[in-house]
Order: structure tokens, then C-alpha cells, then sequence
């Protein structure tokens, strides 16, 4: 008789005007999952899985070489706290009669853990919760991630028996599982690594030092055991979801690096989540190149002096320039390193957007404008109280936030300039 815990592990839908799939995985979920391996058996719904059956006749989802590609979406009438903003509203990911199918045709779980991101996608998160409710009524339903932590008391709202917070799941059983269950996937081609944890930095709009507290890192070997998992199972590109990829990187991400080397490992790695430009180096941007690395994202924000003061002092133009020259000199391509720059934030006086832009392409680098997301908690967060409400986290939305702050003729010009100099830089 088998006394496991049945689990289903539910990746949600994304309402949201827009999304892409920009290396998105569960890896949260599945790290938890992971820790308790021995004692539950689980399977897993991703409604951001592009590998799905539901695919295989739709060219235009194709992932490019890196493994990004586009959703599958929907318009959807927008909720009255959007309806203002000139944008179409949508559902992405795989439609409901899908899951709807899978719950009518399994055999109810003992328990479902949701994964949650961002405050604002909470639509998806209620889809789901309302789906298992109607088909699976006795299931428990957990509720964990970010927008738990972030949003707790909203969090409640949403109908699940469990909200999961911050707590860490210890490992379960003598020789208890550590890796993420990668394996649920089928002919899994992408996947994320996450070998730190924190930031040492306390920038004024990131979530980071709510969720973490300090800096720590995973025992090398530690991550080495999980890469030598990815690559068995036969994974091609590895997104890094660390906040603060290269911070001691003489401890941590440098031996790493020199494991995959050495032992001539053929993989692409990604940073979506941004690099500090201050701690690249010439040996670390040597180690990357040699090891690997196909995409660049440095956190850029702003080149104004005063604004990085205000926000944390992250990172300064002399030292942004100075990376961007170093990765260069170390044979990357300068197609393939990206600056983030931040449109919408509050202290818009102080930011200077357009010099800012002019500046990170003078080096011949591309710009990718991330527009900003108000978050409770954090103090650029409380400075938006007086734009939005920010009790109803649909107002969080990355997409709404800058265009209520500028309006949108003004972030279409942004925008176009945008796309302007980078075509030109092309």
C-alpha cells in the first residue's frame, strides 16, 4: 500500500498584457518539491509549458536558439481596475479546457501546490484555485511564491486552504532529494539554476530585501550536481535566476565556471535577471565567455548620478562602460549583451530616460526598457501611493504603472526611440 501524499504541482495561466517566455520556469515550485521528494508522489500541469502536445501543430511558438518563444493568448475583457489603460488585456498559456480535461480524467490529489510570481498575475492564480475547487472539491490547495509573501492578506482571499510564505521546507528522509524535480518534465530543453540567494544591495524598488534576508550561497558541488542533472536530462539552455549572480564570485560562480570548462560541457547560460556591471571583471568575463554564457543582461536603471544614489547606488555609467568594454575584450559579442533601463518609475524627474538611453547606446550595447512595478513594501513602492492604489495588486502591473505616470503618448515615443536606436545599433 503506498502511504505518499499525492501532489500536483500547478505552474498557473499569466493575465497580463503582455508576457512572453523569457527562459519562465517554476523553479521555486519544483526546488520545494524537491526537499520532500521521499515522501510524496507528484506530477506537474505548466500552463507555460511551449513543449506540450497543444504545440506541436503551431509553428508560430517555435523557441529560438536561446529557448524563448511566445505564449499561446487570448484577448480577455479587462478588469475595471485596467479598463483605462489602451492596451488589449490577455490570457496566455494553455487554454482551460485543457486542465479542466486533466482534472475530469486523473484521479484527485491529495494536495495542489500553485506557484505564484508576481502580484498582478493573480487572475491566473484564481483560475486555478476555482478549476480544482469545481473538479477536485476534497483536494487541499497550497498557495506559495512571491505574491504570497508580497500581497499575504489578499493572498487569503483567493480560496486556497494554505498559504506558504517564506518558510523553508526542510529535506525529508536519510539521503532526502536536494535537486529541483526537473524530471516531471518530458524532453525538458530549458530550465533555470538558482546558486545564490539575497543580494547584498538594498535597491529602493526591488523586491529582493523583502524576501531575503542578507546573502548565501549553495555549496559548489552543490550546484555542479545540479547541472550535471539538467544536462542528463538532456537540457540545452540554462537561464540563472540569481539576484546576485557574481557577488564573491571567487567563492562561488568562478569554480563553478571552471567545472564547466574543464570538463567541456556544452551549454548555453542566460541572465535574465540582470548582472551588476560592478563585479565584472577581466577573469569573470573570461570564465563566462569560455563557459558559455550567449546573453548579457546588466542592470543599467539609469546614468543619472543622483537617481543611483537614491535608489541604492547599484551601479554608476563609469562602471556600466567599463563592463560593457571588458565582456567585449573577452569575446562577447556586443549583439548579445543587453541593458536593462528602467521607464516609469516615480523619481522620473531625477532619471533622465533619454540621456540614459543615448548613453548605453553610444557603447554599442542594445537597451531593453523594463518598465517598473510598484511593489508594497518596498520604499519606491510607498512613493506610488499617490499615482494607484496599491491594495488591489492589478495596479502593480508593469504594464499599467508607467503609462497612469506618463501617459501613453509619452511612453510611445519612449519607446519608439527605444527601438530606434537599437535598429540603428543593428
Amino acid at each position: 500500500m503506498n502511504d505518499k501524499a499525492s501532489i500536483l504541482l500547478v505552474n498557473p495561466p499569466i493575465y497580463d498584457f503582455t508576457a512572453f517566455d523569457f527562459w519562465l520556469k517554476p523553479l521555486g515550485m519544483l526546488s520545494d518539491a524537491g526537499k520532500i521528494a521521499n515522501c510524496a508522489d507528484f506530477q506537474i500541469f505548466d500552463f507555460l509549458d511551449r513543449s506540450h502536445s497543444f504545440y506541436a501543430d503551431k509553428p508560430q511558438f517555435k523557441s529560438d536558439d536561446w529557448g524563448r518563444g511566445q505564449f499561446f493568448s487570448t484577448v480577455i475583457p479587462k478588469p475595471n481596475a485596467l479598463k483605462k489603460i489602451p492596451r488589449y488585456y490577455r490570457r496566455f498559456g494553455l487554454p482551460a479546457e485543457i486542465f479542466t480535461e486533466f482534472l475530469k480524467t486523473n484521479k484527485p490529489c491529495d494536495f495542489v501546490f500553485v506557484q505564484t510570481v508576481m502580484t498582478y498575475w493573480y487572475l491566473g492564480y484564481q483560475e486555478v484555485i476555482r478549476a480544482v475547487k469545481t473538479y477536485w472539491p476534497k483536494t487541499k490547495i497550497v498557495l506559495g511564491g512571491p505574491y504570497t509573501m508580497i500581497c499575504p492578506e489578499h493572498a487569503e482571499s483567493l480560496g486556497a486552504d494554505f498559504i506558504y510564505g517564506d518558510e523553508q521546507i526542510p529535506a525529508t528522509g536519510a539521503g532526502a532529494k536536494q535537486l529541483p524535480l526537473w524530471s516531471l518534465y518530458k524532453g525538458l530543453q530549458t530550465a533555470a539554476m538558482k546558486i545564490t540567494q539575497g543580494c547584498p544591495f538594498k535597491c529602493t524598488y526591488c523586491t529582493v530585501p523583502l524576501l531575503c534576508d542578507g546573502f548565501t550561497a549553495k555549496p559548489v558541488e552543490q550546484a555542479i550536481e545540479e547541472l550535471k542533472f539538467l544536462i542528463l536530462l538532456g537540457v540545452k539552455n540554462i537561464a540563472f535566476y540569481d539576484d546576485a549572480l557574481l557577488y564573491k564570485s571567487d567563492e562561488v560562480i568562478k569554480p563553478f565556471l571552471r567545472y564547466v570548462i574543464e570538463n567541456k560541457i556544452n551549454v548555453s547560460f542566460h541572465t535574465p535577471n540582470a548582472l551588476n556591471a560592478r563585479f565584472i571583471d577581466d577573469e569573470i568575463a573570461g570564465l563566462m565567455v569560455k563557459a558559455g554564457f550567449k546573453s548579457f543582461y546588466l542592470g543599467f536603471e539609469s546614468r543619472a548620478d543622483e537617481f543611483q544614489k537614491q535608489t541604492g547606488s547599484k551601479i554608476f555609467d563609469n562602471e556600466f562602460a567599463n563592463a560593457v568594454k571588458t565582456l567585449a575584450t573577452a569575446g562577447a559579442a556586443k549583439d548579445s549583451i543587453t541593458a536593462y533601463l528602467m521607464l516609469g518609475h516615480p523619481q522620473f524627474e531625477i532619471q533622465d530616460v533619454q540621456e540614459s538611453m543615448d548613453f548605453v547606446n553610444s557603447l554599442g550595447v542594445k537597451i531593453m526598457l523594463a518598465d517598473f512595478s510598484p511593489i508594497p513594501g518596498t520604499p519606491d513602492g510607498k512613493l506610488c501611493e499617490k499615482y494607484v492604489n496599491m491594495n488591489e495588486p492589478l495596479m502593480h502591473s508593469k504594464t499599467a504603472f508607467p503609462i497612469i505616470l506618463f501617459g501613453d503618448d509619452k511612453i510611445n515615443r519612449i519607446k519608439d526611440m527605444c527601438r530606434k536606436l537599437n535598429r540603428f545599433e543593428n
